[in-house]
């Protein structure tokens, strides 16, 4: 079952990341500053139930579209973790699609994230350069920066991706080379 995080939800919630992400502070400290931060949209956070216990989580959380003609309000599908048993079952994918649908409902435009792209792909998602958006970073690895286009998306939405500022806080924008 696919539902609203509540209050309740938040040590499951991090529980989640820190096994998903084998991170006990960066990706669980990205969720509580996220859900805190002032924006322009409120977040929304959604988690899957399997027999009473969360087992796996999706956050969506407003960014901005520099675009040419202004300023664009747009999301970002950062993180998403399954706990390692429950992987490989679909639960991701409800996740995504369940997050996607309520961006669409909600009028957001565009959706941004980076991933794999052979995951995402298959997913709603596409490479973002290809469709004429730019990568906030360097350290992004070009087939991991991708956008899942909505239904209130128009076609002069182009521009340079901009995270929020808790993202660049908690490190938690593209790869970071270990030998630089």
């Amino acid at each position: 079952m696919i539902r609203r995080e509540t209050a309740d939800d938040h040590r499951d919630v991090r529980e989640v990341h820190t096994r998903a992400f084998g991170d006990s502070d960066r990706v669980p400290g990205l969720v509580e500053a996220l859900r805190v931060a002032e924006a322009a949209w409120a977040p929304m956070s959604f988690v899957a139930v399997v027999d009473d216990q969360v087992v796996g989580h999706v956050l969506l959380s407003a960014t901005r579209l520099d675009a040419p003609r202004r300023i664009v309000d747009v999301l970002s599908l950062s993180p998403l973790g399954v706990v390692p048993e429950f992987q490989r079952r679909g639960i991701g994918t409800q996740l995504i699609a369940h997050a996607l649908q309520a961006a669409d409902s909600q009028g957001v435009p565009l959706v941004f994230l980076e991933g794999s792209p052979h995951y995402y792909g298959t997913r709603g998602f596409e490479g973002a350069g290809a469709v004429g958006f730019r990568s906030p970073s360097l350290r992004i690895p070009e087939a991991a920066f991708q956008v899942a286009r909505l239904s209130a998306h128009e076609p002069w939405m182009t521009g340079t991706f901009v995270y929020s500022e808790a993202f660049w806080a908690f490190d938690c924008v593209g790869l970071r080379d270990p030998e630089a």
